[in-house]
């Protein structure tokens, strides 16, 4: 990665921040908790720029100006509609559990390679 790409991430990512800071209350709590759960769940294109928290933000911004509450934009259940969102998505876990499996294999395959 170059110097340029990374200042050119800073200043989007900062004009993303702004975005979020310009939400109601309401609306910035909610999406810190999406943007942590997210972080942790770890979709994969999440560190792609900021397209899915972009997305949230789009569709915050449309709730806020109708004058919804935020959990009428998201549900009650926060946490169901990030993992809706990425349903499709791979994640880093998706990724460590075929690194397990596939290393469970080897080691069963020289285990069994051995018995023979």
């Amino acid at each position: 990665m170059r110097i340029q790409d990374i200042i050119e991430g800073k200043k989007e990512w900062r004009v993303h921040m702004a975005r979020v800071k310009a939400l109601p209350r309401d609306y910035q709590i909610v999406y810190k908790e999406i943007q942590k759960y997210l972080f942790k769940v770890g979709p994969v294109e999440l560190t792609n720029g900021t397209g899915l928290l972009s997305g949230i933000i789009d569709l915050f911004e449309g709730g806020a100006a109708l004058g919804k509450g935020v959990l009428d934009v998201t549900g009650s259940d926060v946490a169901a509609f990030c993992d809706d969102l990425i349903k499709d998505s791979k994640t880093y876990a998706d990724i460590y559990q075929e690194s397990v499996h596939q290393e469970v294999n080897k080691a069963m395959k020289k285990v069994t390679d051995k018995t023979k």
